[in-house]
C-alpha cells in the first residue's frame, strides 16, 4: 500500500524548516495539514513557511480560499486526495504537515459527515431545551449512551446534532460512525514532535513577540478591511488584535491575551494527539534548529520508508 508520511505537533514546537529538509532529502512535496494556513492573506500570524521556504519545497493546502470563505474537515479531504494521488503517480511519498488534529484525523480514522442538516428539526430541539434546560442531553443519553458520553452537557451544539442524526436514521450516531468512518487508503507513518512544556512556552511567547515585531498588526487590520468571515477570525492573534483594534484591549493586553491562548491551544493539541494511536513520538527537547530536528527525523526513519 503507498505510504504517506505525517509530521505533526503542536505550535511553535519546530516542524517547518524539519520539514523542508525532510521533503528536500525524500524529493517529495509538502501538504499543509493547518486549518488556517488555508486562508490567504494571513501570513504572520498562521506561520506560515516564507516564500523561499516554499520556494525550496513546493507546498499545497496553503494560500487556497479568502477569508470570507467557510472551510471544513471533509472540504480539505476532497482536497488533498488527488494531490496525494498525483504524489504516488511519480512514485513520491507525500509529507503531511501540521497541528490540525482534525484535518490528520479525518485522513487517518476517516471522516463521518451523516445526514444533512434539518434545520427545522434544530429548532423543535432547540425550543425544547429552552423550556427545559438539560432535556436534550438527556434525550441523547437514552438514544445513544455511547455518544452522550463524549458531549459535554453543556455543549448544545453537539447534543443538538447527535439527536438529529439519531431521529433522522433511527440508529445512533455511535454505530454510523463505526460503520461509515474509513480512513483514506494508504499505510501512514506519523511523526510527532514534542518537548519539554516549559521549554516549549517559551518558544511560543518569542514566537508571538516576532510576529507582532514583523507586522502581524498590520495584517490584521487589513484583514479586517476584507470582511472576514467568523472562521477565519477565530485564529488566535487575529481575534484579539481585532479587539484591539475596536478598542476593547491594549496592544500589550492583546499579546498577552494571544501568548496565553496560543500555549493552551498547544496543550489541546497536545492532548488531542496523545489519544491518537500509531504515532512516533520524538522527544526534540533542547534541540533548536530544523537542521537537528530534521537528524533527529532521519535517525528514526532508517529503513521505515522502503
Amino acid at each position: 500500500m503507498n505510504k504517506v508520511l505525517i509530521l505533526l505537533g503542536p505550535t511553535g514546537v519546530g516542524k517547518t524548516g524539519a520539514s523542508i529538509l525532510l521533503a528536500k532529502a525524500m524529493d517529495t512535496e509538502i501538504i499543509s495539514a493547518d486549518s488556517m494556513q488555508i486562508y490567504r492573506h494571513m501570513d504572520i500570524g498562521t506561520a506560515k513557511p516564507s516564500k523561499e521556504e516554499m520556494s525550496e519545497v513546493k507546498h499545497h493546502m496553503i494560500d487556497i480560499v479568502e477569508p470570507s470563505e467557510a472551510f471544513s474537515a471533509g472540504k480539505y479531504i476532497e482536497h488533498v486526495i488527488p494531490l496525494i494521488e498525483e504524489l504516488h503517480r511519480q512514485g513520491k511519498i507525500p509529507v503531511v504537515v501540521g497541528g490540525t488534529g482534525l484535518y490528520i484525523k479525518a485522513m487517518t480514522r476517516g471522516l463521518f459527515s451523516g445526514p444533512s442538516a434539518d434545520w427545522a428539526l434544530r429548532e423543535e430541539l432547540l425550543a425544547r431545551e429552552e423550556k427545559d434546560a438539560g432535556s436534550l442531553y438527556r434525550h441523547l443519553q437514552r438514544l445513544d449512551p455511547a455518544a452522550a458520553s463524549k458531549v459535554m452537557p453543556a455543549d448544545i451544539r453537539r447534543t443538538v446534532r447527535a439527536l438529529e442524526v439519531c431521529l433522522k436514521t433511527e440508529t445512533g450516531m455511535t454505530e454510523l460512525q463505526k460503520n461509515l468512518t474509513r480512513p483514506l487508503p494508504y499505510t501512514f507513518i506519523r511523526i510527532g514532535l514534542t518537548r519539554e512544556r516549559k521549554e516549549l512556552y517559551s518558544l511560543i511567547e518569542k514566537r508571538v513577540d516576532a510576529m507582532l515585531s514583523s507586522g502581524l498588526v498590520n495584517e490584521v487590520g487589513n484583514l479586517l478591511g476584507m470582511n472576514p468571515g467568523k472562521t477565519a477570525m477565530q485564529a488566535i492573534g487575529y481575534k484579539e488584535l481585532a479587539l484591539f483594534f475596536r478598542g476593547a484591549l491594549s496592544l500589550e493586553e492583546a499579546a498577552g491575551i494571544i501568548k496565553k491562548r496560543s500555549k493552551n491551544y498547544a496543550k489541546r493539541q497536545f492532548t488531542w494527539f496523545r489519544q491518537e494511536q500509531g504515532i512516533a513520538w520524538l522527544d526534540v527537547t533542547g534541540i533548536f534548529t530544523g537542521k537537528e530536528i530534521y537528524k533527529t527525523i532521519e535517525l528514526f526513519l532508517e529503513n521505515r520508508l522502503t
